[in-house]
């Protein structure tokens, strides 16, 4: 039986060890803090001596890197029983993984590769979830791809693919705002449109990051979702056109390269926070009208 994910709809930012001291000494104003479960799969060491400590003050997200969720081999169950473990230490709101697969027989590849969507990617992914969902007991939120490529086999869109995901499997989804606007440009369609028709009645979190411009061979731009710098000023558009869309809704702040001081980061997450009350407002006026 999975435990549904939930953190109060706030703004939050990914723990890193260069902030650790700062947030156990002024405990900043985040609605929660989100860690890569693979870098706390040591049984003890400072990592946890200093994520029990930050536990104590703030709700935890449990974002996951190496599944492999799309891979074509069997999930590893030694990996999932580490998931539920920290899953039963630190008891985090959310819990979630990405539509991307790492894994290629014995090898792990440092890079969440994309999938084809078809029918028996969707089967063998939609197994997967449940497999991830049924070990670790929680509600999987499976996250959107940034992907430079396209499959000409492909036999359904994302968005339809995602849907049948969550249709089966009863998993959530974990909208990465940066992601879409990215896929947006390097594929030349509309992000609004995308979001548009997104099933944001099942997004659980969203992602917030940002990304690096470069050129392919032939001079066309290619964006790539690199999550060392700040973020851009489009996908902060996006993010307001989707809020407005979804309402509130747990609101990350990603930053995994060039990691900046906190202070930087608090003032993200204060936009993000922002752009989440002003949300809230719109949606208590909605309801004061329609009464």
């Amino acid at each position: 039986m999975t435990t549904p994910a939930t953190i109060a709809p706030h703004a939050g930012i990914g723990l890193k060890p260069q902030h650790y001291d700062d947030i156990l000494r002024d405990h900043p104003a985040f609605g929660f803090l989100e860690v890569h479960a693979e870098n706390y799969m040591g049984a003890g060491g400072p990592p946890h001596h200093y994520l029990a400590r930050i536990r104590e003050h703030y709700p935890l997200s449990l974002h996951g890197v190496a599944l492999s969720i799309g891979g074509d081999r069997p999930l590893d169950t030694a990996h999932l029983a580490r998931l539920k473990s920290l899953v039963e230490r630190y008891e985090p709101g959310l819990f979630s993984e990405h539509l991307a697969w790492s894994t290629h027989e014995d090898a792990y590849l440092s890079d969440l590769l994309p999938l084809p969507y078809t029918a028996a990617t969707l089967a063998h992914v939609c197994a997967h979830v449940d497999e991830a969902q049924e070990a670790v007991g929680r509600t999987l939120l499976l996250e959107n791809p940034s992907t430079y490529v396209q499959f000409s086999e492909s036999s359904m869109g994302e968005i339809e693919f995602l849907r049948e995901i969550v249709a089966r499997t009863g998993c959530g989804l974990l909208l990465d705002v940066n992601n879409v606007f990215v896929q947006a440009m390097n594929h030349h369609f509309d992000p609004r449109a995308y979001i548009d028709d997104f099933p944001v009645e099942h997004v659980g979190e969203i992602h917030l990051a940002g990304h690096d411009e470069r050129f392919d061979d032939a001079g066309a731009q290619l964006l790539i979702d690199a999550h060392g710098s700040p973020i851009a000023d489009p996908v902060w558009s996006l993010f307001e056109h989707t809020i407005a869309r979804s309402g509130p809704v747990p609101t990350l702040i990603e930053r995994d390269a060039d990691v900046p001081p906190l202070d930087d980061l608090i003032a993200e997450a204060e936009r993000a926070e922002a752009i989440l009350t002003s949300a809230t407002g719109r949606k208590k006026s909605c309801l004061a009208a329609a009464e």
